[in-house]
Parts: structure tokens; sequence; C-alpha cells
């Protein structure tokens, strides 16, 4: 089913997003917006991205950054949104800030440069020229946690201003399966070979697309030479010994906690 720009009245029950960047709003008491909220903050920042999706029953907001939020509402992370509540709210949660970062990229044709359109019958954007049809994009990457009898291999990533060990984990190249990934990211960050590579699930994460692919894999052979432009640094521990790791809600916790 088609996206829905600005609508005025649903008729269904729905889940509704407020999202600022990276942050969600909530009600003061921490439940989910309505409807109306939309509306409201709708009228506040005129200008905000707005659409309905009948097929998930979700209608999402996006924000600006400098969008100062009213005392009538609360703001909290994504992160924490997904620590706190079910795959399913998390995926529909996952699917707005996508489509919302997808709606803000994809505004134009890559054949022919014409202002796109949303699809009558897809929930896409569509060329009304060349009638080239854009979905939603996702890319897919993978994340690894490396065992080596007991201990688990944990990294601090770069390009991160949080000091929190996690897994391995980067993006797939063209042409490249799952298993093939993850052999090369693990390679080119630490500088060890893995064997016994094993799919574990996945995880939509909106920053701003990503599918998590989710592996195990064990030491094989090697010394840590880490790539200093992505790991800052990585430590060789027994994950429940490990203090700063991520939070539930993340693929990676269920790979370091063994919740698979």
């Amino acid at each position: 089913m088609p996206f829905i720009n600005n609508p005025t009245k649903i008729e269904k029950k729905i889940l509704c997003f407020a999202i600022k960047e990276k942050n969600l709003l909530l009600k003061k008491d921490f439940s989910m917006l309505d409807f109306d909220d939309l509306l409201a903050l709708k009228k506040i920042a005129a200008d905000s991205d707005f659409f309905y999706e009948d097929t998930f029953s979700i209608a999402s907001i996006s924000l600006p950054p400098d969008f100062l939020t009213p005392e009538t509402f609360t703001e909290i992370s994504i992160r924490e949104f997904f620590s706190l509540n079910d795959e399913e709210k998390n995926f529909l949660c996952a699917r707005s800030r996508s489509i919302l970062e997808w709606r803000k990229e994809y505004r134009f044709c890559s054949a022919c440069g014409k202002a796109l359109v949303e699809s009558n019958n897809f929930s896409a954007r569509e060329c009304p020229v060349c009638k080239k049809i854009i979905f939603p994009r996702v890319e897919p990457c993978v994340i690894v946690l490396v065992r080596r009898g007991k201990e688990a291999l944990l990294v601090r990533h770069s390009y991160r201003n949080l000091n929190t060990f996690a897994c391995i984990a980067g993006f797939m190249e063209a042409g490249e399966s799952a298993e093939h990934a993850v052999r090369r990211e693990v390679f080119e960050e630490t500088g060890i070979k893995i064997k016994n590579i094993q799919y574990k699930g996945s995880q939509g994460w909106p920053y701003p697309d990503q599918l998590m692919l989710a592996f195990t894999a064990e030491y094989e052979s090697g010394e840590l030479l880490l790539q200093k432009e992505e790991i800052a640094e990585a430590i060789w521990c027994i994950p429940e010994e490990c203090e700063n790791t991520p939070k539930p809600g993340s693929v990676a916790y269920k790979l370091i906690h063994n919740l698979f």
C-alpha cells in the first residue's frame, strides 16, 4: 500500500511515532503518542514530513533538530526505547525512522533528475517521467561475536564517543556472501582468522537503514592487529565480566549475552 502524506484523520488503531534525529517523543507518562498528538506537532513544525502507512498501521512525523519539545511530551533516545519494548514495537519504530530518513534523501529520480512522487501502488516513490520506482533501501551489515574458549572478543569502535565494548560489525560489500563479509571484517579490523561461522538472527537498525545479520564464530589463528581508524581497543574477556556492553534491545546485546 502507498504512503499517505499529511493525513488528517485515521479510522483504525495505529501506532504513532514522532522522531527527532535519534530521539523519540512520548507522552509525559512515557506512553505512546496518539494521532492527535502528531497533528498538534505538525501544527508547530509545519514543514516537517508526516506520513501514514496502512500496511503496518503507523503514522510518523520527522521533527527538525532544533525543534523545542513541548512540556506536554518527553524525549528519549530510540536506543532506550528499544531496550524498553518488544520486538514488534521496535520494528515499527525502526521502520518509521528508516522511512523518514529515506524520504528525506530520495526526492529526485537518479535516472533523469525529475522530482519523485508517491507511488499509487507501493510503499515507494516513482518518477512521473521515466517511471522508475524507488523503494526504501535496506543496507545489509554483519555483526559477529568471536569466541576463544570461554572468552569473547569485544571491541571499542573509534567512531563512537562511548566507552562501550561491542561486537565487530561492518557493511557487506557488493557480490559477497554474509559469511565472506564476516571473515573479511574480522580480519580487516583485528588481524585474526576465524572458523565455524554460524548465523544466529537479525535485526533492523534504523541508523539509518541497516539490516544487522548476526553471527558467532570461533578464533582460529593470529594476533590482534587493530585497524585504528575503525577499532580503538580490543579485548578478550568473559562477557559477563565486562560492564560496558550494549544495552538490551540490540542484536549485539543478544550475541554477547548468548540470548539467541
